[in-house]
């Protein structure tokens, strides 16, 4: 068998079962599955916020930011689109490889579905320049408008992956001058976030585990069953 036949196959598969499984729960099983809404708001005693007995989840802040095209990219983008969220950088030789690899799968699934975008965002801005975040999308096979590497001012992109996003971010070199390895430089989370059309973190994912982006992949398609739900009820 010619090998690129082969090779096509079983990527169609692998991209295939996780929709596969939706599918069949939707259509043999009468679906009662909904993503939690993350991240409460807290009070100055770490207490969640809660407003006329509901309680109140943080949304992710306005930000603007520039993408592999040296376009202004503004979190006004995310609105009315489900949003899969990321920090790497492009240097990173050990998670970031995996991660990168896992959301290429994830976009082929949605390649279609004008209304799941990605967002990569850098921690490394200061070499992760619009030409090498344009180079590293080509990498990945990015479809333009769709997944968006994003670079901006260091500072803002840090802010706000640890106040907006909710997940670490750091520059040992910063605090240790001595540090050679540009992974060792860098600390930032594995995880993949899933931001609904209103800005709430919907999911948690470890970007570098195959079944827990297929879970992803899954409640991705949950979340937009639950829009078309919406629409029907009214």
């Amino acid at each position: 068998m010619n090998r690129k036949f082969l090779k096509a196959g079983i990527l169609t598969v692998l991209l295939g079962v996780p929709a596969l499984i939706f599918v069949i729960l939707h259509q043999f099983g009468q679906n009662h599955y909904d993503l939690p809404f993350l991240f409460p708001e807290t009070n100055d005693s770490g207490e969640a916020v809660v407003t006329d007995g509901d309680t109140v989840f943080i949304q992710i802040p306005e930000f603007e930011l520039t993408d592999q095209y040296g376009r202004q990219f503004s979190s006004k983008k995310m609105e009315g689109n489900v949003t899969v969220a990321s920090f790497f950088f492009t240097r990173c030789g050990t998670i970031c490889p995996k991660i990168s690899s896992e959301l290429t799968r994830v976009q082929g699934v949605f390649k279609e579905n004008g209304s799941v975008l990605l967002m990569s965002m850098s921690i490394d801005p200061k070499h992760d320049s619009v030409s090498v975040l344009n180079n590293y999308a080509v990498q990945y096979e990015a479809v333009k408008d769709k997944w968006f590497f994003l670079t901006g001012d260091k500072k803002k992109i840090y802010d706000l992956a640890i106040q907006g996003f909710k997940l670490p971010v750091a520059d040992a070199s910063e605090y240790n001058t001595e540090i050679n390895d540009i992974d060792d430089a860098f600390i930032h989370s594995e995880k993949l976030l899933l931001i609904d059309k209103a800005g709430f973190i919907r999911g948690i994912y470890d970007g570098t585990n195959k079944e827990e982006v297929d879970r992803l992949i899954v409640e991705i398609s949950v979340l937009l069953d639950s829009y078309k739900t919406q629409k029907s009820d009214k």
